[in-house]
């Protein structure tokens, strides 16, 4: 059964009251099918969810986690792989490091194909890599780099139309395969390389004490209303070194005054 507004407004209320999360600013449309699909997935109406929050912690934070959507894969959207090979790497090539965030980072899958780029690229070394996600749980698979997908095949597909026309060394440089076990495993090496932190971008600050070269963002400020979206823009902004690029997804935007201060290449926005 869909929730109604008002069951999605008294679960908001619930949450926020309960813990540090603020869900207020999340796109309507998006956030009352993640309340149907837990009250589908719990068998519960929004009251009984709310009821079972406010007596366990824990329940609270498996919603959360449930809420939150995690979708990501190597090499995701190859094409987006060739620009940042080609126009948004070279420019920083003569840096002393490269700081890079992955905000919304997911199980890491995007933050390791990012650092197999570098490493092509002869930037590796220098390279400082940043994650952050809300999930605490996607987290802690990021760091073990240790994925069980059947999508083994349609990450080698990835990897080669991002990498097509390059004399690359294969994947498996970069990953241990195991179809057997159905399982990926990234290369010590590349594991050990990222810090990795909680953090909520409704927070609208920068976790890290540092500024950065290039920002990924990639489909989760769809999830946003556009008032929440064009706030984080601008923390991005101050979060970026002049000339540094901020690489949102596919379906995202900047719109609005916040656009004008940077220079638009498809879905990479390089700040002026």
């Amino acid at each position: 059964m869909e929730p109604s507004q008002a069951d999605i407004q008294l679960f908001i209320d619930a949450v926020s009251k309960q813990s540090d999360y603020d869900f207020s600013d999340y796109s309507l449309k998006s956030f009352s099918r993640r309340i149907e699909k837990l009250m589908g997935d719990h068998r519960a109406s929004v009251p009984e969810l709310i009821h079972k929050m406010g007596k366990d912690k824990s329940f609270l934070e498996r919603l959360v986690r449930e809420i939150t959507v995690n979708t990501t894969e190597l090499f995701r959207d190859p094409q987006i792989w060739q620009s940042i090979r080609n126009m948004i790497v070279p420019r920083y090539q003569y840096e002393d490091f490269i700081n890079i965030w992955h905000a919304g980072s997911s199980t890491g899958q995007e933050v390791y194909s990012m650092l197999i780029l570098m490493h092509q690229q002869n930037l590796f070394e220098k390279s400082h890599s940043f994650a952050t996600d809300l999930n605490t749980e996607v987290i802690e698979t990021a760091r073990s780099g240790l994925y069980r997908y059947r999508e083994i095949d349609e990450y080698i597909d990835n990897y080669n139309a991002a990498t097509v026309g390059l004399s690359l060394p294969p994947i498996d440089d970069y990953l241990e395969i195991s179809r057997k076990r159905s399982t990926i495993k990234v290369k010590p090496y590349l594991v050990e390389k990222p810090k990795y932190k909680k953090h909520d971008l409704v927070s609208l600050e920068n976790p890290w004490e540092h500024r950065f070269h290039i920002i990924f963002c990639r489909n989760v400020l769809i999830y946003f209303n556009h008032e929440l979206q064009n706030r984080i823009f601008e923390m991005f902004y101050d979060s970026l070194y002049t000339g540094g690029a901020l690489i949102i997804g596919k379906h995202e935007g900047i719109l609005g005054d916040i656009s004008l201060k940077f220079d638009k290449y498809g879905t990479i926005y390089v700040k002026k």
